[in-house]
């Protein structure tokens, strides 16, 4: 009897040590209250000396600088959670001057979804195992030669 209590204390031990809490912040850390303090803000140099250098930058269509920030939870064998999703996206002229900024919190990013699979790269070359293989022959010098 005593044996099997020290099992079961024993596994619950280890069930519950599996079960870690712990939520890490990655992105931006957003004041309080962002929409107050990018208020007032008419260029991207004041903009980047209160925030910092923007996450991504466009490159194509219109000039927008984009801010992100988002807690990530983790609950064990539990797949990881998402919370306090904050996007920041910051319209510019194409140089200094900033034309309209939008705050994106949780509520309106419910209808965005994540594409599944890769991005198709324009005018990329798809080779099958055998193709990598051969094209790969003489690329490789040998060990210890130097070269």
């Amino acid at each position: 009897m005593k044996i099997s209590a020290i099992v079961v204390k024993c596994l619950l031990f280890v069930a519950l040590s599996a079960c870690t809490f712990q939520t890490k912040h990655r992105g931006y850390v957003f004041p309080e209250n962002l929409e107050s303090e990018i208020s007032g803000l008419k260029t991207t140099t004041a903009l980047e000396d209160k925030l910092g250098s923007p996450q991504v930058k466009t490159i194509y269509g219109e000039p927008v600088r984009i801010y992100y920030s988002v807690d990530e939870n983790y609950h064990g064998p539990m797949p990881v959670t998402y919370n306090d999703k904050t996007v920041l996206l910051v319209w510019t002229n194409g140089s200094d001057k900033i034309i309209q900024t939008k705050i994106l919190h949780d509520s309106d990013l419910e209808k965005l979804k994540i594409a599944k699979g890769e991005t198709e790269i324009p005018a990329a070359i798809k080779l099958n195992a055998l193709q990598e293989l051969f094209n790969n022959i003489g690329r490789f010098t040998p060990a210890g030669l130097g070269q």
